[in-house]
């Protein structure tokens, strides 16, 4: 179960967002059917880089044994 303030993965792209699957986010609102999201992705210095809104076939919860993975972004002005 995907809560508020959960840290998920991004399982698919978001290109309209500039964001790739394996892009990590916080979920900032679960909607009431418990199947849609709001998610935040920030840089690591806090500067936020896209709110979406993602269905949970779209995400999904990290792994204990996961690690994050930096990369830079080109095409979004931050």
């Amino acid at each position: 179960m995907i809560r508020e303030l959960d840290s998920v993965a991004l399982a698919v792209d978001l290109p309209e967002h500039g964001l790739a699957a394996g892009d990590v986010g916080a979920v900032v609102h679960v909607y009431e059917s418990g199947k849609n999201f709001m998610v935040e992705f920030t840089t690591f210095d806090g500067k936020t880089v896209a709110v979406a809104k993602v269905s949970a076939d779209q995400i999904r919860p990290l792994a204990r044994n996961e690690i994050h993975h930096a990369c830079a972004l080109d095409s979004v002005a931050i």
